[in-house]
């Protein structure tokens, strides 16, 4: 599988169901060659000073995906910072 198909998958946490959003990037490690988190969306924080939005990005540890799947990535994302606040995702 390609990063660019990777990028496709939703990202479910297996603990409770909740859609976390696509891969945004990729935290790797080029001195071992190895992935050490993917990294998604957070929730969204107001900007006081300029009036707008910003995202906090969570990187999701490599060791928290369990599953990669044709439609979805499967982690665990228990004790991870709140990484969607609006409930439309819920």
């Amino acid at each position: 599988m390609r990063i660019s198909e990777l990028r496709m998958l939703d990202i479910v946490n297996i603990k409770d169901g909740r859609r976390l959003g696509p891969i945004k990037d990729l935290d790797l490690d080029l001195e071992r060659g190895v992935v050490k988190g993917i990294v998604v969306p957070g929730a969204s924080r107001s900007w006081v000073f300029f009036g707008g939005n910003r995202t906090e990005d969570i990187t999701i540890p490599w060791d928290r995906v369990k599953k990669i799947g044709v439609d979805v990535i499967l982690v665990d994302a228990q004790g991870l910072p709140d990484l969607n606040s609006d409930p439309e995702h819920h």
